[in-house]
């Protein structure tokens, strides 16, 4: 979990530091595929105020000019935090986590929305949003088998300079341990109760979700 939150972070911090220097430019909107919805409205949508979403609109529109995103370009965009490890498959995972109407591509709503909630959300919502990265099938629960492709992914993103010596059932050890301390009624699943309840009760999983606070 904590790893999973980190790489959030570390790549909204890539994306602030890079683009603050553009903050005063004017929202651009034209000749673009795709056009975001106005200031005021992803304001009052969001936690941002105007000039955070015009920092996050410019970096955004800088790697996706027509205004949207792909599998394969945001792939392609997520390799860059991870060049020492094969990131394709958590950014799989991620990006259907964002395009949360299952259309194939992810707007500028669908990132800031995401962000909003990472970055500025209730340790609820934050939870919420992160169960719904592990529950793969969208089904409502969390099996054990989807929870080790994520943890796998993970450990792959990482790459060998971050775990040198890593064993290859390090992941399944890892899942193993979370899901027993997860899974309360041990029915083989993991519910979005037991998932907030588990982390909750975790020290090491509530100080990575304070590493969003004040990144932006």
């Amino acid at each position: 979990m904590g790893l999973v939150m980190g790489t959030f972070s570390m790549q909204s911090k890539q994306i602030a530091s890079y683009h603050k220097d553009k903050a005063d430019d004017d929202l651009e909107m034209t000749m673009v595929c795709h056009r975001p919805e106005g200031l005021d409205q992803m304001e009052a949508q969001t936690n941002f105020n105007k000039r955070e979403l015009q920092v996050l609109y410019r970096g955004f529109k800088n790697e996706c000019p027509s205004g949207v995103v792909n599998e394969d370009t945001f792939k392609q965009i997520y390799s860059q935090f991870f060049p020492h490890g094969d990131a394709s498959s958590y950014a799989h995972y991620l990006f259907n986590a964002f395009d949360t109407g299952n259309t194939g591509s992810i707007k500028f709503e669908d990132f800031v929305t995401a962000l909003s909630i990472l970055l500025r959300g209730s340790i609820t919502e934050k939870l919420q949003w992160t169960f719904n990265l592990y529950d793969i099938k969208r089904d409502g629960y969390i099996n054990k088998e989807e929870m080790t492709d994520i943890v796998r992914a993970i450990y792959d993103m990482m790459g060998k300079y971050t775990y040198p010596v890593l064993r290859t059932d390090a992941p399944k050890q890892h899942v193993d341990a979370f899901f027993q301390k997860m899974d309360k009624n041990r029915d083989g699943v993991v519910t979005l109760d037991e998932f907030i309840i588990s982390c909750q009760e975790d020290e090491n999983i509530m100080r990575s979700l304070q590493l969003f606070e004040n990144v932006i």
